[in-house]
């Protein structure tokens, strides 16, 4: 017995293309929608913190941009003005200490290059080896004193940033934090501890 397979309509087919493509459309339409919500969501919530940076009494992109030109302007406009002598003893100190390692460094590189030309330098009682190790000793000393005064430049650009946003923060005599002990129960057992409150008067 022979069996037949169904052939299907053309009008068959036609519906089922025009499902298929009124489902693509619907998909199309829904992600659409959702990347334009998502991308108003990103909008409001730029919009929203660009609002209030705008109400802080100090803007951070002004502070910040004052410290990058001249290190410590960005705390004069914050208001903290006690922290630039705190800021230039830092870079002073470490500006005397990578002159001195630098001193320090051409010292033992010119004994160095004195010894291999069979010279007399200002260090008779060294070898060479130990020569080679003052050398490196005292570069690594200095390039690290580099680092450390690059590390203190941004630290004054952060500070003035965060001093910035934090001008909004109340920290007037109607907030009181009360350290008290607190005996408590864990496990049905007597523990004790410390809890802090936060009152507003």
């Amino acid at each position: 017995m022979a069996h037949s397979c169904p052939i299907p309509s053309t009008q068959g087919l036609r519906w089922s293309l025009l499902l298929a493509v009124c489902w693509l459309g619907i998909a199309t339409s829904a992600v659409h929608g959702q990347t334009d919500s998502l991308g108003r969501l990103k909008k409001e919530a730029i919009q929203k913190e660009g609002d209030a940076i705008s109400l802080l009494p100090k803007d951070p992109k002004k502070a910040t941009l004052l410290s990058a030109v001249l290190p410590g302007a960005g705390q004069v406009y914050n208001g903290k003005s006690w922290k630039v002598p705190i800021l230039y003893a830092g870079i002073l100190t470490d500006l005397y200490f990578i002159n001195y390692n630098h001193r320090r460094y051409e010292s033992f590189r010119d004994a160095l290059f004195a010894l291999d030309k069979k010279e007399p330098n200002q260090f008779p009682s060294l070898n060479r080896a130990a020569l080679v190790r003052n050398v490196d000793y005292w570069r690594q000393n200095r390039d690290l004193t580099v680092l450390l005064l690059l590390g203190i430049y941004a630290l004054n650009l952060v500070d003035a940033n965060v001093d910035a946003h934090l001008s909004g923060f109340d920290i007037s005599e109607d907030l009181a934090l009360q350290v008290a002990p607190q005996l408590g129960t864990v496990s049905a057992s007597n523990s004790m501890g410390v809890s802090l409150t936060l009152r507003f008067k």
